[in-house]
């Protein structure tokens, strides 16, 4: 199994534009083979180091997981979070 996370800081971090993102990365989940868990969260904390916007995919195997980064599916959605982003962290690994 691979988990994949993916912290987002946002360029406009109100709300809205929050759940809007977090929609958008949702609209991939039971679309994508292998994808067999997907969850996004909106920060609450808002300290001076929080990120705005989590987003953890669970995966059944590697192989699945590569796959993922260029299918057809996760293309347009990985294009809108590049230009509503102001920074991303990521962290990839197996359990």
């Amino acid at each position: 199994m691979i988990r994949h996370i993916v912290l987002f800081k946002l360029k406009d971090n109100s709300p809205e534009k929050v759940q809007e993102a977090a929609n958008i990365l949702l609209s991939m989940q039971g679309k994508i083979e292998g994808l067999i868990a997907m969850r996004a969260g909106a920060d609450f904390l808002h300290s001076e180091r929080s990120y705005d916007l989590a987003l953890e995919c669970t995966f059944d195997t590697e192989e699945h997981f590569r796959a993922y980064a260029g299918h057809p599916i996760h293309q347009p959605v990985k294009a809108y979070m590049h230009t509503v982003r102001e920074a991303s962290v990521s962290l990839d690994y197996r359990f």
